[in-house]
């Protein structure tokens, strides 16, 4: 996003429709973190776009994510100052007007700090 420098454009955008998948869609939080490949090691956490006011870690128990199982979840929730959401394939949130609002095919949790 900062080489293509869609980073720099998004806060212009706000009357547009985003759509982001996976790290697309992690990055529009005010921090994200996440743990690659590896659940073992310490989580990371980066300085997202701040579009939304909340976290988000995708793949919520799905199996070729074991980084992002129920368990290894909780335990990066707990590390993030911000709510976080965790949600499975089958789940989107839709935020308008700032307000964010799940909408549940699948799975998710809403972790509070």
């Amino acid at each position: 996003m900062q080489e293509s420098r869609l980073a720099n454009l998004l806060p212009s955008l706000r009357e547009s429709i985003y759509v982001g998948i996976s790290a697309g869609s992690m990055v529009t939080a005010p921090i994200f973190g996440e743990i690659c490949d590896d659940p073992e090691p310490p989580f990371v956490i980066g300085k997202g776009r701040g579009l939304v006011d909340f976290a988000l870690l995708p793949h919520l128990d799905h199996r070729n994510h074991p980084e992002s199982s129920t368990a290894h979840v909780v335990r990066m929730a707990a590390g993030v100052p911000v709510p976080t959401h965790a949600i499975d394939h089958q789940t989107a949130i839709k935020v308008m007007d700032g307000t964010a609002e799940v909408v549940p095919e699948g799975r998710w949790q809403l972790f509070m700090p």
